[in-house]
């Protein structure tokens, strides 16, 4: 069985997580285990910046996120073979990711954090999603303001991690609440309080650096 998808097929733009690009990477994946050598490579083109900034907004910083990257995908190689072709291929790979990136916080001698309390901060039993009034809060936005990228930066990192993974994915990966489910291995409830907790943090904590 030969490279089905073809190089040519494979670089049609396709939003990350649609149809199209689920059926690619599910070709991809098949002619790679069929012994394509050019099918994991384009795995790792499709993949490898996204994934590089998603763990660098983890942990913030880039050179050990170039690690993690590389390990991403040696797990992905090794593992493929197990690859559910039903399910969302940028699921499973942003799963392993966010492992990685959440041992490594976890492997870090890291004083706790206090949080400030807040009249108005949702309960984590609150499912109702907190969403950014004020445009000029929306952490996306910011994000590509390069004078206020590493402000961002800082922000998120005082998120707890099983916060900042949710806030991530949604907020700067752009991710459904849906793949975020399943990139955490949680419920959606779960996921929708987690992200309403991480916002009002979020916005607690950036706000006077805004005045």
């Amino acid at each position: 069985m030969g490279y089905t998808l073809g190089l040519a097929a494979s670089t049609i733009p396709a939003t990350p997580g649609s149809d199209l690009a689920n059926e690619q990477n599910a070709r991809l994946a098949a002619a790679h285990l069929a012994g394509d050598e050019r099918a994991f490579g384009e795995l790792m083109h499709r993949y490898q910046t996204r994934l590089l900034n998603f763990i660098n907004r983890m942990i913030g910083d880039r050179e050990r996120s170039e690690d993690l990257v590389q390990e991403t995908f040696v797990r992905v190689h090794r593992h493929l073979h197990r690859f559910d072709p039903s399910r969302k291929f940028s699921t499973w790979i942003y799963t392993i990711a966010s492992n990685l990136a959440k041992n490594e916080l976890r492997n870090r001698a890291r004083s706790p954090l206090v949080f400030p309390d807040s009249a108005r901060a949702p309960s984590e039993d609150d499912p109702r999603p907190l969403e950014f009034e004020d445009s000029t809060l929306r952490p996306d936005t910011m994000f590509e303001n390069r004078s206020l990228h590493e402000l961002v930066q800082s922000t998120v990192a005082q998120l707890t991690p099983a916060h900042r993974v949710v806030f991530v994915l949604r907020e700067l990966e752009g991710r459904s609440y849906e793949e975020i489910a399943g990139v955490t291995s949680t419920n959606l409830g779960t996921v929708k309080s987690r992200l309403n907790r991480a916002r009002s943090s979020f916005a607690e904590m950036i706000a006077p650096h805004l005045d």
